[in-house]
């Protein structure tokens, strides 16, 4: 146990030399010792104890004289002590500033007590050997300083400070420092001196970084519980109450006197009072060695020797030497050291409790994950199973042809064809040229650099998640769909389908680029593209309020200077969107930034109806492909409205408390419509029931763009959140659908339209760093990418412009081919390659 005994070398006119010491010797041996306690100082702290760097609660300390006196360092020769364990009472009424006590080797902790409000304590309660453990550590400090020829004089509770584990350090301060004839009158005698000594006493460090004062000092909590004991009434009194009898009478102090003043400190460790006036009573009392019946009762032996101490003659006090060599201060070092050594124990078994619950918290927490990988490692192990068999009987089922069409326009209408084709390796590498990875010279083995390895972690990711889905699916469509997925074959097929999908092209390559001879004209924006139902055609409008009709081939003609388009139709109004009758060829409904919606008759070049219903601008149409009479639009007005084109006028309206940015029909029905909203949110009519919603989806943080369907039940929707958003409406039991199948990102938007556009899974999207995506509906992340470059029309170089975004995409039915435009009117016909 490490005692820190605190002397301050600065201030020292309260430690008197005793005759025939040296005074110089004294302060020249303190400063050595407050400049680091070296092999010279009296005091030698132990700090090389077991327990010193494993447990800083359990330091040591050796205390050893350089003095004359034998018997005095037989006592204490090797005498070592631990700490006794903190109590409730040591941390009572902290001191809450640090400062560092000059001489000493310790600062005076944030969580340090003066020995004073520890005493003081209204809900102390008398521990024997905590006591004699404070009293046996002050005794040592004056044995130190009488060794050395000084009487400490001031050995009053005001003037030392226990840490929360009870060891105490003596602070030299301006409250007990003193030690000249002023002592000697009574404190408020002189309302002028008591004025100043008051000012004195307001901190029990003049050297703490925030002085506490007096008047503040409580126990416990200063703001939520009031000291019953006055500190400032205490400190004027404390020194009346330790002024030994040959101080009273004027005369010189001794070292009779510090063991006066250790009777007075003892008396008070063992002796607890209710109140102010009965603490002052009793320490009157004291210096005529009265004692109260309670003292005498329940410590005798304590009250015995106390009155030993107090005696009022110096000459019948005991010295220091006895103190020391006493029986009082000895037998309970026996009991101090057995209750050392359990505490010790306990603090050795705590340790390894708490070593053992880390091992134990740690061994549970690893089983677990080593529980979730072999159950992992058991699934891919029957997955690898399963795909072996599929292996192995497909390589049984017989030759296969190998002859891939090579019509350029069959390759086009039938994306099905277009799987992991002969001679091209899933990383965009020609099969003929290049090297086998594996040394079966197959088309499995992938290099580190291939897309596959790129994208392993989100392949991955997708893999267990289609893997739970089929698995957590709430409803199967059919029997045989549950019985497929029940065998593992359902989800593998999915997975497989999308990462031969996603692997099956390389790169976008352009495959026509749309020459205009207007685009200088500032307003050139394309805000939508749309294919007629052959693919044969496709349309443009935008800010320009033109619409105009390109056929497909012609552009593909290189030669061509400028495409001239072959229908083109004015509207009054700059145009948000336009519509493909997917039955009647030659019909294109569109609306404005008017409110209107027009059905254009493309073989006329003009307006076939016009209805003016909605109230501000429409932002969206689309046709329903299972009846090409029903058209349905969706504006700022918070209305979706459905139009039968052979009546002219609206069948329905849905009504909501936001504007609506996009419609869209399913492709296989014309009872139900999904339309986004700018409350970030999607809903799903039935339009047999338009009062309310059959489904709402939740997900979106900004204004939900467009919605597409891929097919029947699965959703895919685009917002300026920077997402795009997979849907599986079946998974809809509750009228609120929060949990979208996928995210897709990698793409720019958080602030333009930038188009949105599905064919076979495939998911293609505008970007406002002035790029295609393309995604597909298996994985999170985009498949390809392509950027379009600004073309100055002086030079006909290509340059980069950051400000440009892509508007509007469009596939041409269901192939590889898109055609996309940008902010400037750049129009190009790209293809998946």
């Amino acid at each position: 146990m490490l005692v820190c005994v605190c002397w301050d070398s600065c201030n020292n006119k309260s430690l008197i030399p005793m005759e025939g010491s040296s005074e110089s010797n004294w302060r020249r041996r303190s400063e050595n010792s407050s400049r680091g306690l070296n092999s010279n100082s009296n005091l030698n702290l132990n700090l090389n104890s077991p327990y010193s760097d494993r447990n800083p609660r359990l330091l040591t300390a050796r205390f050893s004289g350089n003095n004359d006196s034998t018997s005095h360092d037989s006592v204490r020769k090797g005498r070592e002590r631990t700490l006794l364990r903190p109590t409730p009472h040591a941390a009572a009424g902290g001191n809450h500033h640090r400062t560092q006590v000059e001489g000493g080797d310790r600062p005076v902790e944030c969580n340090d007590v003066s020995l004073r409000q520890w005493l003081d304590n209204p809900d102390r309660t008398v521990d024997a050997l905590e006591c004699l453990h404070i009293f046996s550590q002050i005794v040592d400090v004056v044995n130190l300083a009488h060794s050395q020829g000084i009487v400490v004089q001031n050995i009053r509770p005001s003037c030392f400070v226990m840490s929360s584990l009870n060891r105490v350090s003596f602070i030299e301060s301006a409250s007990c420092s003193d030690s000249s004839g002023s002592d000697s009158q009574e404190y408020g005698s002189n309302s002028h001196q008591s004025g100043n000594r008051l000012s004195e006493l307001d901190c029990l460090n003049s050297r703490s970084g925030r002085p506490v004062r007096a008047s503040e000092a409580t126990v416990g909590n200063e703001k939520d519980k009031k000291h019953s004991f006055p500190m400032k009434q205490i400190l004027l009194m404390e020194s009346n109450w330790y002024r030994s009898p040959e101080e009273v009478s004027g005369g010189p102090t001794c070292c009779a006197s510090d063991i006066y003043q250790l009777g007075v400190l003892l008396f008070e460790l063992f002796c607890t009072f209710g109140s102010i006036e009965e603490k002052g009573t009793t320490m009157a009392s004291l210096r005529h060695r009265v004692l109260p019946p309670q003292l005498l009762l329940k410590w005798p032996k304590e009250a015995s020797f106390c009155l030993w101490l107090l005696h009022p003659d110096p000459s019948g006090r005991p010295k220091m030497s006895d103190l020391l060599q006493s029986e009082f201060l000895n037998e309970p070092r026996n009991k101090i050291d057995e209750r050392d050594a359990a505490i010790e124990l306990r603090e050795k078994i705590d340790e390894q409790d708490l070593l053992l619950e880390f091992l134990l918290t740690l061994q549970q927490k690893k089983q677990e994950a080593a529980d979730t990988l072999n159950e992992i490692v058991s699934f891919i192990s029957s997955d690898i199973e399963e795909v072996t068999k599929r292996h192995t009987s497909v390589k049984k089922s017989g030759p296969r042809s190998t002859n891939i069409a090579t019509d350029e326009d069959d390759s086009e209408n039938s994306v099905s064809r277009k799987r992991i084709r002969q001679g091209v390796c899933i990383d965009g590498r020609d099969g003929p040229d290049r090297k086998s990875d594996s040394p079966g010279g197959g088309g499995a083995g992938l290099s580190k650099s291939s897309r596959l390895m790129k994208n392993f972690r989100k392949l991955e990711s997708a893999y267990f998640s289609t893997r739970r889905r089929s698995i957590a699916k709430p409803r199967e469509r059919s029997p045989s769909h549950r019985q497929q997925q029940n065998n593992g074959g359902g989800w593998i097929n999915t997975f497989l389908e999308g990462l031969c999908k996603y692997l099956s092209f390389s790169k976008m390559r352009v495959k026509a680029d749309l020459k205009q001879g207007d685009l200088l004209n500032s307003s050139n924006l394309v805000c939508s593209l749309s294919f007629d139902r052959d693919g044969e055609f496709f349309a443009t409008a935008g800010v320009n309020k033109k619409i105009k009709v390109f056929e497909y081939n012609s552009i593909l003609n290189k030669d061509r200077d400028i495409h001239y388009p072959v229908v083109e139709m004015a509207s009054k109004s700059k145009l948000s969107s336009i519509c493909w009758n997917g039955y009647i060829k030659s019909q294109i409904a569109s609306s404005n930034f008017e409110g209107v919606v027009q059905i254009w008759d493309v073989t006329r070049s003009q307006t076939f109806l016009e209805m003016k219903e909605h109230e501000r601008r429409v932002w969206s149409v689309d046709f329903s492909v299972a009846d090409p009479t029903m058209l349905a639009s969706g504006s700022d007005d918070g209305s979706v409205k459905l139009w039968n084109i052979n009546q002219g006028i609206s069948v329905g309206t849905i009504k909501t408390k936001a504007n609506v940015c996009c419609v869209q029909f399913p492709t296989d029905s014309g009872r139900t419509l999904a339309f986004g909203s700018a409350d970030h949110r999607i809903y799903y009519y039935d339009l047999r029931n338009s009062k309310m919603p059959l489904c709402t989806l939740v997900g979106h943080s900004k204004t939900v763009s467009y919605v597409k369907f891929i097919d029947s039940m699965t959703l895919v929707s685009a917002s300026t959140d920077n997402t795009i958003k997979l849907w599986d409406l079946s998974m809809c039991t509750s009228r609120v659908l929060d949990s979208p199948l996928q995210s897709f990102t990698g793409h720019l938007n958080v602030k333009n339209f930038v188009g949105l556009s599905v064919s076979e899974g495939y998911i293609a999207t505008g970007s406002e760093t002035n790029e295609v995506f393309v995604y597909h509906k298996a994985f999170p992340m985009p498949a390809l990418s392509f950027k379009f470059n600004s073309t100055d029309p002086f030079s006909g170089d290509e340059m980069d412009d950051s400000a440009q975004f892509i508007s509007s995409v469009c596939w041409r039915g269901q192939t590889s081919t898109l055609v996309a435009a940008n902010s400037m009117g750049n129009i190009k016909l790209l293809e998946m390659a």
